[in-house]
């Protein structure tokens, strides 16, 4: 199976459309189509953001494995490391209004919610300082 196969595969298990998928990832439905259509191949960092998006493995998108979870001992420290330090933003008291049923939330729940930040933060970190936010 190709990079572009599993791209798209991965973004139906999570059914999500390709323009939302693109809006998210912060690139252009054309771009997204290129790279699901095996026309154009993504860069490292660009290949990250998708295995973190469609919650995988880049191991997983260029075909060294068929295991497509994230499980084992990397994907669990970063997941506790992402989950401590998520936790110590939402005790700030400025920020803690708008996550403050996390600590009491299901899993499934903080889950989505740690997700959410993540992509709140990644979403920050790629901003361009001397660009008005949107």
């Amino acid at each position: 199976m190709s990079l572009g196969t599993r791209l798209r595969e991965r973004r139906e298990r999570l059914g999500k459309t390709q323009l939302t998928a693109a809006r998210e990832l912060g690139i252009s439905n054309v771009q997204l189509s290129r790279y699901e259509s095996d026309d154009r191949k993504p860069e490292p960092d660009m290949l990250g953001r998708f295995a973190e998006y469609y919650r995988t493995t880049a191991d997983y998108l260029l075909g060294l494995t068929n295991d497509a979870t994230m499980d084992g001992p990397a994907a669990a420290s970063t997941s506790a490391s992402e989950a401590a330090a998520f936790e110590e933003f939402i005790r700030n008291p400025e920020h803690g209004l708008f996550f403050k049923d996390y600590l009491d939330a299901p899993e499934a729940r903080q889950e989505e919610m740690l997700r959410f930040w993540t992509f709140l933060r990644e979403q920050e970190r790629l901003r361009k300082p001397d660009r008005d936010p949107e």
